[in-house]
């Protein structure tokens, strides 16, 4: 069942902050109309809220089935009694011959069943432990790349790979590298109390393939304003999803929300009517 609920801030950026807290929902389960623009005034006087319009879906409850009556139990007929037969005494039979059991048979040790390989722990700071790590995984890949690992703005790690052969790191649309990505943050960040995010890009691919997506919203943006209906996008992974949920949030004339399951879960575009169009409809209703 489809629901919607307005909610109001300072910006758009924080009535949806508001929304997706109080709703317990991810930027990617709503629809999201912007129905007016926050101003801030001069000095305070005139400041007008921003107020937009959350659309989500809850599942219907199925109504529950009435209990079906039992059956009747069928009445069999008493079966007839008859005269049991008078048994004569059988003669005692010899007891037989036992044999001697074999001797057990020595079983031979079984081998120990080998333990599962476990992630190597590679001690030393995280920088070292990140470069360690990826050194011994690039070598299993037989690529060879040039490591660069810098300081992340508000911590963590940015690892750029560079070289000849680096395609094989990236793999199609960037599945290969986000994978690389999450078993170096698993093996540097298991045990540890101290937790930071690596981030793992090859040949700037992570920036490239956000312009990319980026061009590519507002170009989709652009056909649903024009042909008035909704566009919706290739399967994307959830980073990408959100790439384009922020470059279209504040396009006017558009909303985006998410469809199906993974990995198949795609973006749609959808158009939505300006207010001058729906007064005019008004209108012309009521002058008819």
């Amino acid at each position: 069942m489809q629901n919607s609920i307005e909610f109001r801030g300072k910006t758009t950026d924080d009535a949806l902050a508001k929304a997706l807290a109080a709703l317990g929902m991810e930027r990617d389960d709503v629809s999201v109309e912007i129905l007016e623009r926050g101003k801030t005034g001069f000095l305070g006087i005139g400041a007008v809220e921003a107020v937009i319009r959350v659309t989500y879906e809850t599942p219907d409850e199925p109504a529950p089935e009435p209990p079906k009556p039992a059956p009747a139990p069928e009445r069999k007929p008493a079966p007839e009694r008859r005269p049991v037969p008078e048994r004569k005494p059988e003669p005692p039979r010899p007891a037989p011959e036992r044999k001697p059991a074999p001797a057990p048979k020595a079983e031979a040790p079984k081998p120990p069943k080998p333990e599962a390989p476990k992630a190597p722990r590679v001690e030393g700071t995280q920088a070292e432990q990140t470069e360690a790590f990826l050194k011994g995984l690039l070598e299993h890949m037989g690529v060879q790349a040039e490591m660069e690992i810098t300081p992340r703005e508000g911590g963590g790690l940015n690892v750029e790979l560079s070289g000849s052969g680096i395609g094989a790191v990236i793999g199609r649309r960037g599945e290969t590298l986000d994978a690389i990505q999450h078993l170096t943050n698993y093996a540097v960040n298991r045990g540890s109390d101290r937790r930071a995010h690596i981030n793992v890009d090859a040949e700037h691919y992570r920036s490239k393939r956000e312009d990319s997506l980026v061009r590519l919203a507002e170009k989709m943006a652009e056909k649903a304003i024009k042909y008035k209906r909704s566009m919706a996008l290739e399967p994307m992974n959830s980073y990408e999803r959100h790439v384009i949920h922020t470059a279209l949030q504040d396009y006017e004339g558009v909303t985006t929300s998410s469809t199906g399951t993974e990995p198949n879960r795609r973006v749609v575009v959808s158009y939505v009517r300006p207010e001058t169009e729906k007064k005019e409809d008004k209108g012309y209703k009521e002058w008819c």
